[in-house]
């Protein structure tokens, strides 16, 4: 697998523009998205489901993998890139047995160095640590900050997600402190112009590659 890094883009559960879904999702792939995640906890799984292989299809074409938000029963039935978990959801274990050894397995670490090692021990490909900054889909998340991921990239092997409240701004940090990949809904799909938010995000990861 192919190290991930760049910008990990996240579908709003609420649209904010008259668009499709699928349209905002291209949107974000055509601006330099490196990987997409389903997030959707309204219980409609027949929109779930629809919405899903819609977003998988398009994936496929960009060459970017689909990751599914905590529901490993859509991410299997519809044979999905990956499944993203948190503390509350299946054990990353069982989720490499049922999606194969090709699929993408991240686990949300929130501000605990000790769960990414588990974490890592146990097969994630990558581990999600945040909120970093303020975030208006988890206002109440636990607070993490960039000496965390510095300590993190000493001590893991895998890929390092941040996210909450991340814009082009103060990601910058973050990619110096050891990010891979900058996790972000509303600054790239709040945008009016999602392309060119998704742009903004990869030019840091570009700049990064081109000062090593």
């Amino acid at each position: 697998m192919t190290r991930l890094r760049g910008l990990y883009a996240i579908t709003p559960e609420t649209p904010r523009t008259n668009s499709s879904l699928g349209e905002q999702v291209e949107q974000a792939l055509a601006g330099g998205g490196r990987l997409i995640q389903y997030r959707d906890k309204s219980g409609d799984s027949h929109k779930r489901l629809s919405e899903a292989e819609s977003l998988l299809a398009l994936c496929r074409i960009a060459g970017v993998p689909l990751v599914i938000n905590d529901d490993l029963d859509l991410a299997t039935q519809i044979s999905a890139g990956g499944v993203h978990l948190g503390r509350d959801d299946a054990d990353p274990r069982e989720a490499r047995r049922r999606l194969g050894t090709r699929a993408i397995v991240g686990v949300s670490c929130y501000d605990s160095l000790e769960r990414a090692l588990r974490a890592q021990e146990i097969g994630a490909d990558y581990v999600a640590f945040g909120r970093f900054f303020t975030s208006a889909t988890k206002p109440r998340a636990v607070q993490a900050s960039p000496e965390l991921l510095r300590q993190a990239c000493k001590r893991l092997d895998i890929p390092l997600v941040a996210i909450g409240g991340i814009t082009p701004e103060n990601g910058r940090s973050l990619v110096s402190a050891g990010a891979d990949m900058l996790a972000v809904v509303d600054a790239v799909f709040g945008k009016a112009d999602i392309r060119a938010a998704a742009a903004a995000f990869h030019e840091l990861f570009n700049d990064g590659d081109s000062q090593q």
